[in-house]
């Protein structure tokens, strides 16, 4: 190859790199870094959780129930942080980690079926706030937290939320408060895919209960639909 062909090469490589970088502007970043630190900026709590391992969990729990879907710790309530310097080490130290974050302390999640999920995005247009795609079959609905109010009674623990195997006993809405979990984009799935944010971190956190009666209608058309179809087929 002559010095004119290698000249040639080398622009065409670098024009490729620029279109690259154009269509996408986090090429060449780490990607999973700058979305987990986005969030922890924004003073949501998070720790390193388990992540989808060939056919299981690369936790040591035979036959998890829930692959790379819970904290890697016990003691994920004390472990989870904002400190950038902390999660910036776990980042570097677990590469192959995925995150959660902490309900409760700055946001809830309501956590619903797809299905439900594209109907409320539709019915609360501008009113809705961070909203991720966790695997094919559910959207986390990101909002205002309800933290501890001043009457306990106002409040519940998130003992169901806490325990990820429960899912398939309650597949419908699911509100995570205090005491509870969830997945941060881009964690892998078991399915296999990668979480993805529908609308970014950075939406301002919307009234819980605005969203909730949204997601309870959504759940409550979804489950009549899937009910009617059953009928119709003779089941």
């Amino acid at each position: 190859m002559d010095r004119t062909d290698r000249i040639g090469k080398r622009a065409r490589v670098a024009g490729w790199l620029r279109r690259v970088q154009r269509e996408d502007p986090g090429a060449g970043r780490d990607l999973r870094a700058d979305l987990i630190l986005d969030v922890v900026r924004l003073g949501w709590p998070v720790c390193p959780a388990a992540h989808p391992l060939e056919y299981g969990c690369s936790c040591d729990r035979v036959g998890c129930p829930s692959p790379g879907m819970h904290p890697v710790s016990f003691a994920w309530q004390t472990q989870a942080t904002t400190d950038v310097v902390q999660v910036t080490r776990w980042l570097e130290r677990h590469p192959d980690a995925n995150f959660v974050t902490a309900t409760g302390v700055a946001h809830d999640v309501l956590d619903v079926p797809a299905q439900a999920g594209e109907l409320a995005l539709q019915a609360l247009g501008s009113e809705v706030g961070p909203v991720a795609a966790c695997g094919p079959d559910r959207h986390l609905f990101f909002t205002a937290t309800r933290g501890t109010p001043v009457d306990e009674d106002e409040w519940w623990p998130c003992e169901l939320d806490c325990h990820p195997e429960t899912l398939d006993e309650h597949p419908g809405l699911r509100w995570h408060c205090r005491g509870s979990y969830v997945l941060l984009p881009p964690s892998r799935h078991p399915s296999g895919e990668q979480m993805r944010w529908i609308r970014g971190p950075e939406t301002p956190l919307p009234d819980p209960l605005r969203v909730l009666d949204v997601l309870t209608d959504a759940c409550d058309t979804v489950g009549a639909t899937a009910t009617d179809s059953r009928w119709l087929m003779g089941m």
